[in-house]
């Protein structure tokens, strides 16, 4: 039996579809509206609930960091009253929720994917599993929509910390009541990362944060949020392949900023001042002893450069088009680390507890088609791989820095399902109810 091969164990009624979605986030659900629109025949296939990752990945305090007014899924722009506002974890899950309500996809939850192949005799073979039990199920073409940020990533050095010290991940950090009295380190300072520092430190928490290379961007600048300056100049459509560096972009860190009350900057220099303790990269761990390499200046500075750079790009902006924005002076580093700090002692400072927001890896394990490179990463264009029939959607720089964000997404999404319909109308209808055979 070769791997795209179906089960040969018995035979085996198959559900057969035009198109399978993977994913019920709004990824998945975007593609379904387009899909819908153009009539194609498709499901959804969620392994949870529709969004759920909003509500079980995030924290209590969590907000967007993007305004209310770029919330825009096909068919369902910002309905509420404060565009220039930031939803919570709650009101983005409800803003789902209610795009479901209304959208209606063919939506399977608490269905898994445990494995995707091509079938022998053309299109796609999903074994899935749900409550009523495994199945098999065929599809002409296939859209995965899962995004690309699977399985928390931690770096082996956490192994040798003291067993009794807590460490959650990001993804599982939820509030500073959750963790045990005491301080608390921080490690990395991508958008989760500041924000969870922030959250444990107007919670009046002991806060330690190991700096990382990050960028930042202000909230505001000239009278407007920066992101809505940055979508008026484009810079959320530029492709992926025009963009400095190329393809290497989709491995750069988010600027970190908040949308919480009402949106503000994060300022790690003002945190320090107000007693929170900053370091350089983490590069050793011995027992509750840490050692830090030198580099917390240079990533302070390097972060305000590139806030201060963007800055510029508007300020060159309002000047070639003549739009009315009132000047504002610029920001002055209110703090600079009189000494690199190189050590620790955990015991010593009281820390109780560690996140660890350092990012996520992908997880295609399930994915059983050769559209991958040497480093495990999709191959494709604008979410279109080599393999006929089989799409990506959602995945971080899919095509634009854009592609990351909810209003980005419509974009992507009707690029994919243009590809799925064009390829859809060249074939031939697939037959109904087939049987596979030992």
């Amino acid at each position: 039996m070769t791997a795209t091969d179906p089960p040969t164990d018995a035979a085996t009624s198959v559900e057969h579809v035009e198109v399978a979605v993977v994913g019920g986030g709004q990824a998945g659900l975007s593609a379904s509206w387009f899909l819908a629109r153009a009539g194609v025949e498709h499901v959804v296939l969620e392994r949870a609930t529709a969004g759920h990752d909003w509500q079980d990945r995030r924290w209590d305090s969590f907000t967007l960091v993007t305004p209310n007014v770029q919330c825009r899924l096909p068919g369902y722009p910002y309905p509420g009253d404060d565009p220039y506002g930031f939803m919570t974890r709650e009101q983005t899950v409800a803003y789902l929720a209610e795009y479901v309500r209304r959208t209606r996809p063919p939506l399977r939850e608490q269905t898994t994917v445990v494995e995707l192949r091509q079938g022998a005799g053309g299109g796609f073979v999903l074994d899935l599993d749900s409550p009523d039990g495994r199945s098999v199920l065929h599809a002409e073409q296939v859209v995965v929509a899962v995004g690309g940020y699977h399985r928390p990533r931690v770096p082996r050095l956490a192994e040798r910390l003291p067993d009794d010290l807590v460490q959650v991940h990001s993804a599982a950090y939820k509030s500073p009541e959750l963790l045990p009295d005491g301080a608390v380190l921080v490690v990395g300072t991508g958008q989760s990362g500041a924000q969870i520092a922030e959250d444990l430190h107007l919670a009046g928490r002991q806060v330690h944060l190991v700096v990382g290379s990050a960028p930042r961007c202000a909230r505001r600048y000239r009278g407007r949020d920066c992101i809505d300056w940055l979508e008026e100049m484009g810079l959320y459509d530029v492709a992926v392949e025009d963009t400095p560096g190329g393809l290497r972009a989709r491995a750069k860190t988010n600027h970190y900023m908040t949308g919480r009350d009402g949106g503000h900057d994060i300022d790690l220099r003002r945190f320090a001042l107000e007693g929170m303790a900053l370091y350089g990269r983490l590069v050793g761990v011995d027992g509750s002893h840490l050692g830090f390499a030198p580099t917390l200046e240079a990533s302070l500075d390097h972060a305000d450069q590139v806030a201060e750079s963007i800055k510029d790009a508007i300020d060159r902006h309002v000047g070639a088009t003549g739009v009315e924005a009132p000047t504002e002076p610029r920001y002055v580093p209110v703090w600079r680390p009189p000494t690199e700090p190189d050590a620790l002692d955990l015991r010593a400072a009281g820390i109780t507890s560690v996140v660890w927001a350092t990012g996520f890896t992908s997880d295609f394990g399930w994915v059983r088609v050769p559209v991958f490179d040497g480093r495990g990463a999709v191959g494709h264009h604008r979410g279109v791989t080599a393999v006929e029939g089989l799409h990506f959607l959602g995945l971080p720089w899919l095509h634009t820095w854009g592609s990351g964000r909810f209003a980005g997404l419509t974009r992507d999404a009707e690029h994919v399902v243009d590809h799925v319909v064009a390829r859809a109308a060249a074939g031939t209808r697939p037959q109904r109810h087939l049987r596979l055979t030992s």
